[in-house]
């Protein structure tokens, strides 16, 4: 098969769930093939919940909330593939070509916020896929996520990689004078030309960036996340990455190394060998080392640290680089005394 330009996933790999599987055998003894080309198809779901407590103890936040699953994205590593079987769908291109959005996320979230006995704790916004992906700039279901955000006084954290979040810059200025925003822009690498290889459809860097700074000068608190490191591709970037997100006024920087869980080891395997060929088999065997043997561990605490001598020495460099460009940084606190229920007397609304 060709490489498919402007995407990560390079097949689509069977659902673990799906008892039948549809394989191309002959190619004139099949009517309806797979698309395998550019479209996006979005697909739109109402639930009755959005907030996922998570079981995680090496996560910072209790809930996460997802307004979209799936990713135009394509991002060629993300984690978050797997989740998409269990709508029905393959963990490689139908992930970045069906699109689940949530319209109603924003009214299912007041209404769990009215709930008497809910009491305000860490939300992360989104815990899976990217909120600000394209299909947002049309739904803009995270803005409207935001101002119930506001309105209820609640804080949030955001991780995105798309420069449409400056969209809602006013609103979350508001926000971060009441401490209720934290923003993270990932940032895998500087090279742009492995950027497009592993995030075909993301921001620049160099924009990337530019956000972290905009939001800065606005007054909201940004940091930069270095994820994944992937050792023998870009973990050679770290010093470069950490000293970028510094010198555009981050706050705040992370890392987690490359992990492969379920069938985004199909994916980026295929990936890795149609791509980079020549260092292939050195990048694999390094992931490997970085969890005894495997290239994913569920273990809490080191399932995104790894271990083992590679693993131990990007974290001693990430460490060095925070301690060099980034000393007494760090995110303001969330105030979570000034939660309110919506809808409570007294409230109002800035219009954005």
């Amino acid at each position: 098969m060709e490489y498919i330009k402007g995407r990560g996933a390079q097949l689509n790999t069977k659902n673990r769930f799906d008892k039948t599987e549809r394989v191309l055998e002959h190619f004139e003894g099949i009517d309806e093939l797979p698309d395998m080309g550019q479209k996006t198809q979005v697909l739109l779901e109402y639930p009755k919940t959005v907030l996922n407590r998570t079981e995680s103890p090496d996560l910072p936040f209790v809930y996460s909330l997802n307004p979209y699953q799936g990713c135009e994205h394509g991002c060629v590593y993300c984690y978050a593939r797997n989740v998409h079987q269990y709508w029905g769908y393959s963990a490689g291109l139908d992930f970045e070509q069906k699109i689940i959005a949530k319209p109603n996320a924003p009214e299912v979230l007041r209404k769990h916020f009215q709930n008497k006995n809910y009491v305000a704790e860490s939300i992360s916004l989104s815990g899976n896929t990217d909120c600000y992906q394209p299909t947002e700039r049309k739904l803009k279901i995270t803005q409207r996520l935001l101002e119930v955000f506001y309105e209820s006084r609640h804080p949030v954290g955001i991780i995105t990689k798309n420069n449409l979040i400056l969209r809602d810059l006013e609103l979350l200025s508001e926000m971060a004078k009441l401490n209720l925003v934290h923003v993270m822009i990932s940032i895998t690498s500087l090279d742009e030309d492995l950027r497009l290889l592993m995030e075909p459809r993301t921001a620049t860097t160099a924009n990337r960036l530019k956000i972290v700074r905009t939001l800065t000068d606005a007054g909201i608190p940004a940091g930069v996340m270095t994820a994944p490191i992937i050792p023998g591709l870009n973990s050679n970037e770290i010093p470069e990455l950490v000293k970028a997100a510094a010198d555009h006024g981050a706050l705040a920087v992370g890392y987690t190394i490359l992990r492969l869980n379920g069938s985004v080891k199909e994916i980026f395997h295929d990936w890795l060998y149609k791509t980079f060929p020549d260092r292939a088999d050195k990048i694999w065997n390094h992931v490997e080392s970085c969890h005894g043997g495997e290239v994913s561990d569920s273990r809490f605490g080191k399932r995104m640290s790894g271990e083992g001598k590679i693993a131990e020495s990007i974290k001693q460099l990430f460490k060095l680089s925070v301690r060099r460009f980034m000393e007494g940084r760090h995110f303001p606190e969330y105030d979570y005394s000034l939660f309110r229920r919506p809808g409570s007397a007294g409230q109002t609304m800035l219009e954005f």
